[in-house]
């Protein structure tokens, strides 16, 4: 399943860095979608989350928007998918 992850994430963002790092460390492959400075993609973002804040990160029909790497953790635990 981790191979439909897709992650939004702005520059220069401390939470976006951390999300990054979590998946990576757990051997999650990912889409990393960076929506600064891109319209659609912020676009996309906001209408899949229903908010401007990142990251905001998709996994199928799942989805997480403005978190740290202990809620990413927490997420991933009560979907079954660490």
């Amino acid at each position: 399943m981790d191979s439909n992850i897709i992650l939004y994430v702005k520059r220069g963002c401390p939470w976006c860095t951390e999300a990054t790092a979590w998946l990576a460390k757990h051997g999650f492959e990912y889409e990393e979608v960076n929506v600064s400075g891109d319209p659609e993609a912020f676009a996309e973002m906001r209408r899949i989350s229903g908010q401007s804040c990142a990251p905001t990160m998709t996994i199928g029909a799942l989805m997480l928007a403005d978190f740290g790497a202990e809620e990413l953790e927490d997420f991933m635990r009560e979907h079954d998918l660490l």
